[in-house]
């Protein structure tokens, strides 16, 4: 691997450890939501772990085009991850409130990524990244009018 994709792949495994952890409390939030909302969110939260394992993969490969290797096992992501699990959440509100934390808590991660992407030339990471933060950024603002 070249000296300059370091970085970005120590990032990018962050990221997809930060990522299990966010689809885990999707799981977690669609099977264990109560309540006048279940529904509804029972039916978003499947969306949203469903777009989930697909950024989850897209991460890896990211990892391996760019000569890295993937963290691929629950202990290395439970070491790596700073997002928090959540458990036992069976309030829509609570849950909903959860999601948003950790969406801006993943765009946050998709900045720095992106950044240390430009900065070591990784054109294909930033777009990446670039992409995701649309899709956060989006995100945050349903979320938010969702709770207004």
């Amino acid at each position: 691997m070249k000296a300059e994709n370091q970085k970005v792949v120590e990032k990018l495994n962050k990221l997809l450890a930060d990522y299990q952890i966010y689809y885990q409390n999707l799981r977690g939030l669609h099977w264990n939501v109560k309540g006048a909302m279940f529904f509804m969110l029972h039916e978003k939260y499947e969306e949203l772990y469903g777009q989930a394992s697909e950024v989850i993969d897209e991460i890896a490969e990211r990892i391996l085009m760019v000569g890295g290797e993937p963290l691929h096992t629950f202990g290395d992501y439970v070491q790596t991850a700073t997002l928090k699990e959540v458990k036992n959440v069976s309030d829509g509100k609570a849950g909903v409130e959860i999601v948003l934390e950790n969406t801006r808590f993943l765009l946050e991660n998709f900045n720095e990524i992106m950044e240390a992407a430009e900065e070591a030339g990784d054109e294909g990471t930033a777009s990446l990244m670039s992409d995701w933060i649309g899709f956060a950024e989006k995100q945050i603002w349903m979320l938010e009018s969702y709770l207004a």
